[in-house]
C-alpha cells in the first residue's frame, strides 16, 4: 500500500510493519469520520433556525459523504479494492464541491446581513437625530 503500483494483485503472504503511508492513511480516514460527524451534528443545530436549514440541510448530506468516503478508503485499505477507491474519491470530491457552494452562500449572506445592518442603523440614526433637533 506504499504505492498504488500494486492494484489488485495477490496479497503478500510476509508480514510487514507498517509504513508512514499507512499510518497517515489511516489518520486520514479518521479525521475524514470524525469530520464527517462534526458536519451533520452543525448542520442539525443549524437546521433549528429556519435560515439556518438552508445551510443545514446540505451540511447533513455533505457530513454523510465525507463519512461515506472514508469507508470506502477503509474497503480500500483492507480488500486493496480499485473501485473503492475511485468511490472514495468521487465522494470526496463531492464533498468538497457542496462545503465550496456553502462557504460562497454563507459569505453572501454575511454580506447581505451586514449591508441590512447597516441600512437599519443609518435609518434608526437619521430618525433619532430628527427627533433629537425637532425637540
Amino acid at each position: 500500500m506504499e504505492n498504488l503500483d500494486d492494484l489488485n494483485l495477490e496479497p503478500n503472504t510476509t508480514i510487514k510493519p507498517p509504513s508512514p503511508f499507512q499510518y497517515a492513511f489511516e489518520s486520514m480516514t479518521k479525521d475524514m469520520r470524525f469530520v464527517g460527524m462534526f458536519t451533520i451534528i452543525y448542520g442539525a443545530i443549524n437546521c433549528l433556525t429556519i435560515i439556518g436549514a438552508l445551510i443545514g440541510v446540505p451540511m447533513i448530506f455533505i457530513g454523510m459523504r465525507i463519512r461515506e468516503a472514508a469507508d470506502q478508503f477503509l474497503i480500500f485499505k483492507t480488500t486493496n479494492n480499485a473501485a473503492a477507491l475511485r468511490l472514495g474519491f468521487e465522494l470526496q470530491g463531492k464533498y468538497f464541491r457542496i462545503v465550496k457552494i456553502l462557504i460562497i452562500i454563507q459569505l453572501v449572506l454575511i454580506v447581505v446581513s451586514i449591508i441590512a445592518v447597516i441600512i437599519f442603523m443609518s435609518f434608526f440614526l437619521s430618525s433619532f437625530m430628527q427627533l433629537s433637533t425637532s425637540s
